[in-house]
């Protein structure tokens, strides 16, 4: 989620996020890491709009921080469209990370799938702003894949976990740190049809969802729509 606004002066469309990180397995070091991988990720396609017959250059501002003392009562009652709450946790009972589902602020980091290029937090970002996993999961012969793409797509042999491998097979899949913004990406966002007051629009929904640590409570306890990497 995020607020967008129009920069006429240095003719920018910039979209503005915060990414809260809580948790029992969160430090102030992925948090860091999470912030720059999103924001670097993100802006890479340099990808430029025409609004009113003038191009503003479409640039993404994260900003992420360490909240260990945030309540659920902070998520709840947030009203500012620029906050997402993500809970990092060893454990997941998904065994993957997970957000609230399309257009949202909230979701479930697993520690594991934050390593350095993981390409995790990017991918996750794409979904709270709107973005889907792709219906087509088999791209060989497309080259790179694009960041919305799940893990198990099917992709040529460089892009792999293990390019020897298979198509399919256990290590024949996409490598989830090869996944990249692209234009298309960008432009699936469809930010032309944003709804702007005074220059101003808001990219995504409110879900304000707290998670509890996942070691905690029971699978069943889980309600909604979730999505997953």
């Amino acid at each position: 989620m995020g607020s967008a606004e129009l920069d006429i002066h240095n003719h920018q469309l910039i979209i503005y996020s915060n990414i809260i990180i809580y948790g029992n397995a969160a430090d102030p070091e992925i948090t860091r890491s999470i912030g720059e991988e999103i924001e670097t990720m993100w802006n890479e396609p340099n990808t430029s709009l025409k609004f009113e017959n003038s191009k503003f250059e479409v640039r993404f501002k994260i900003h992420a921080w360490h909240n260990p003392s945030i309540t659920p009562f902070d998520i709840y009652r947030n009203m500012d469209p620029k906050n997402n709450y993500f809970r990092i946790e060893e454990f997941s009972h998904n065994h993957i990370s997970f957000v609230d589902g399309l257009n949202c602020n909230s979701g479930y980091f697993k520690l594991e799938n934050l390593y350095k290029g993981s390409t995790t937090a990017a991918h996750e970002y794409g979904h709270t702003i709107g973005l889907n996993h792709p219906k087509n999961m088999d791209i060989r012969g497309q080259g790179v894949p694009g960041i919305m793409y799940p893990r198990g797509t099917l992709v040529d042999p460089e892009f792999q976990y293990d390019p020897s491998k298979p198509a399919g097979i256990t290590g024949g899949t996409m490598h989830p740190m090869y996944r990249k913004v692209k234009l298309e990406d960008i432009e699936a966002l469809n930010l032309r049809r944003l709804d702007f007051h005074h220059g101003k629009a808001v990219l995504g929904e409110f879900t304000n969802v707290w998670h509890e640590d996942h070691s905690q409570v029971r699978p069943e306890d889980f309600f909604g729509e979730i999505i997953e990497e």
